[in-house]
């Protein structure tokens, strides 16, 4: 019997499913499989504005002089940036795709410095370094992006070298 029906026959008798979490987790992502191309790209569309949106809203904070939501909103528009591009792969091959080893590096390095940002806003209360993290966290976030790109953190490392030359 399909997962489905099973769930169908358990609601109109009242019985109750046992299920492990990772029986939940393996169904939550069959159903990202089922979603077509374009539900896929209006999602990841909807989503991406959408933390560009808490993006503009964290820059904002800046001039507020309130560094502690700054951070959390920038950290919020990053994760919400990578989330969206979950929509486009599914969320296993994207996780595969992050810790590849062209990219753990960049990985490790980009959610350090989310953990750090959101250290520094709302355990630390520091203002400057929280800026200072965001800052890391942009150019990391940026290294890790350039990473889908061919030939992209090369040409990168090539204009860096020419330019402190």
């Amino acid at each position: 019997m399909s997962g489905t029906l099973k769930k169908m026959k358990n609601y109109v008798t009242g019985e109750e499913e046992e299920t492990s979490l990772v029986d939940d987790v393996k169904h939550d992502l069959n159903c990202c499989k089922s979603l077509s191309w374009s539900t896929r790209i209006k999602g990841f569309i909807i989503c991406f504005a959408v933390g560009i949106v808490i993006t503009v809203l964290a820059v904002i904070m800046v001039f507020l002089k309130k560094y502690t939501m700054f951070g959390v909103l920038y950290s919020l528009g990053t994760v919400t940036a990578i989330v969206s591009s979950l929509f486009l792969t599914g969320p296993v091959k994207q996780l595969k795709k992050m810790f590849e080893e062209k990219r753990f590096i960049a990985t490790l390095v980009m959610l350090l410095m989310l953990a750090l940002t959101l250290c520094a806003a709302l355990w630390w209360e520091s203002g400057g370094l929280t800026i200072l993290f965001v800052i890391l966290q942009f150019l990391a976030m940026t290294w890790y992006c350039l990473s889908y790109i061919p030939y992209a953190r090369t040409i990168v490392k090539n204009c860096a070298t020419s330019c402190l030359a």
